[in-house]
């Protein structure tokens, strides 16, 4: 009987799957969690207060778009579903949305620093299982970079409303399904280089940290 073979990359990809969950679920629950303290309990009523994984996995972007970048040797992308928030619930709307906003990004930076320190510890003993928290690494930076971009609907568009409240910036914030058009459009422009050049500086600077150890 001929002996099934997997290849290497797919066993990677395989792996790398609850990472990636992970990582996508830890962003929108830090959405959730600072909402709520907040005052907006919108996710929360709408069973998104969860860590719970499936709850936050959005079709395309969970699982469409990460397997199909993987597989294509590009740069992984990947997001998951928005966690419903309602600005108007905050005592402080501006103040508070920008916090909210920004701590999903700031979830992922976090999460990308302990990620990294497990890689360094288990490089000596397993580079194997050490590639899986290097690859979560340099995801979770990708996501704190990319959920910053002034483009919605990501956190970046909901930021810069909150910094600049104007006609434009509310214009912009609320060009609903154009916003994704414009994402795209960045992705497949030729700035997209430069957004890779900069997620990777700041990877080599997590590895420069861990050689000067």
């Amino acid at each position: 009987m001929p002996e099934v073979q997997f290849s290497e990359k797919l066993i990677t990809f395989i792996k790398f799957i609850p990472v990636f969950l992970v990582s996508i679920t830890v962003h929108e629950f830090a959405h959730a969690f600072s909402a709520k303290k907040f005052g907006d309990t919108t996710a929360e009523s709408q069973g998104r207060y969860s860590l719970n994984p499936v709850k936050h996995i959005d079709p395309v972007g969970s699982l469409l778009l990460p397997f199909l970048s993987f597989f294509s040797g590009s740069f992984l992308i990947g997001w998951a579903k928005p966690v419903p928030v309602n600005p108007n619930n905050f005592r402080n709307p501006l103040k508070d949305n920008a916090i909210v906003s920004f701590a999903g990004p700031l979830s992922n930076f976090l999460l990308a620093i302990i990620l990294f320190t497990v890689f360094v510890i288990l490089q000596k003993s397993d580079s194997g299982v050490a590639n899986i928290f290097y690859y979560g690494t340099a995801f979770n930076i990708f996501l704190f970079c990319f959920n910053l971009l002034p483009i919605p609907p990501l956190d970046g568009s909901h930021i810069l409303y909150s910094i600049f409240p104007n006609k434009f910036t509310a214009q912009w914030l609320n060009i609903g399904f154009m916003g994704t058009i414009v994402l795209l459009f960045f992705i497949f422009s030729p700035l997209w280089k430069y957004f890779i050049m900069l997620i990777n500086t700041i990877l080599n600077l997590f590895l420069s940290f861990a050689a000067m150890r």
